[in-house]
């Protein structure tokens, strides 16, 4: 597939596009550690559909530069939701649906929430993920902490060395615990793989998991928004939200819970079995008809 690039005033974003450019557009986003290779199998039912479909590269991920050396190298929340205001933007998208996991479900809830007119419809994979970055989390159970030995590791230099040294090897057990009912064949994980070794994936992924634990310094520009955001603003924009049935990371509700609070227009929230963490790799087809459903 050929790579496009938007330039915003940071990023030389690189991003796949198919589909036929008068078609109704649908931005995927991808999150750590994934590129955009997850929404492989969504796009064809999104194509037969007559969709316009954008899948970007993450900053850190793949192609995605930075424009200069001079330009800190930093991942918070507010800076993810941005990059995809400026790729919409930059390719004069006035109106678009989003979905996203992980990483990309968290910008895809920030936009929503700051640019509810840009944004037609919003398929959460992995339901409300606005992050506090203001005030002290309260610890979790052992067992929660546990399941985020990644997060702390990275906040320690022996993370740092370990990422440079080990990526591959950290990446490929974080895909297989998250999604434990799943087999990732070599071939899948050697196809995203090249992503990870971005010359500043280190440093995005390193920022993003210290700031949102208050290690790490945000930018300047974000700081007003990083505080509304710790209020946990409602999501005012169509949506339907997805949660893994299979997922190794958390376990699904059995109900609503804290999504039907932050969700104003909650059109429908469903698990989806077979499914883990990411679950456009496992069940593209269920994800694929949510984007439609809402569109």
């Amino acid at each position: 597939m050929d790579v496009n690039y938007i330039i915003t005033d940071e990023l030389n974003i690189a991003y796949e596009e198919h589909g036929d450019e008068d078609g109704f557009p649908v931005i995927l986003l991808h999150g750590f550690p994934y590129d955009v290779r997850s929404w492989d199998g969504v796009i064809p039912y999104l194509l037969d559909a007559g969709k316009r479909v954008l899948v970007p590269y993450l900053r850190g991920y793949g192609p995605t530069s930075f424009r200069s050396p001079d330009i800190p190298r930093k991942a918070q929340q507010a800076a993810i939701a941005q990059d995809v205001v400026d790729f919409a933007e930059r390719l004069e998208i006035n109106e678009f649906s989003l979905s996203g996991f992980d990483w990309g479900n968290r910008a895809a809830c920030i936009v929503s929430i700051f640019h509810p007119d840009l944004v037609r419809s919003f398929v959460s994979i992995g339901g409300y993920a606005v992050q506090d970055t203001i005030n002290r989390e309260i610890p979790a159970s052992a067992e929660a902490e546990a399941k985020l030995w990644y997060q702390w590791y990275f906040n320690t230099e022996q993370g740092r060395a370990g990422l440079e040294l080990n990526r591959r090897d950290i990446i490929r057990y974080l895909w297989e615990t998250w999604s434990p009912g799943w087999k990732y064949s070599d071939e899948a994980f050697d196809a995203s793989a090249p992503s990870f070794d971005n010359p500043d994936f280190v440093e995005i992924t390193l920022h993003s998991y210290r700031h949102r634990h208050m290690n790490a310094i945000g930018e300047d520009r974000f700081i007003e928004i990083e505080q509304e955001l710790a209020k946990e603003p409602v999501i005012e924009v169509p949506s339907i939200v997805l949660r893994g049935g299979e997922s190794g990371l958390w376990t699904p509700s059995k109900g609503t819970g804290k999504d039907k609070e932050k969700f104003g227009q909650l059109i429908d929230w469903r698990i989806v079995e077979g499914a883990g963490h990411d679950a456009p790799v496992q069940r593209p087809e269920e994800v694929s008809l949510a984007i439609l459903e809402l569109i």
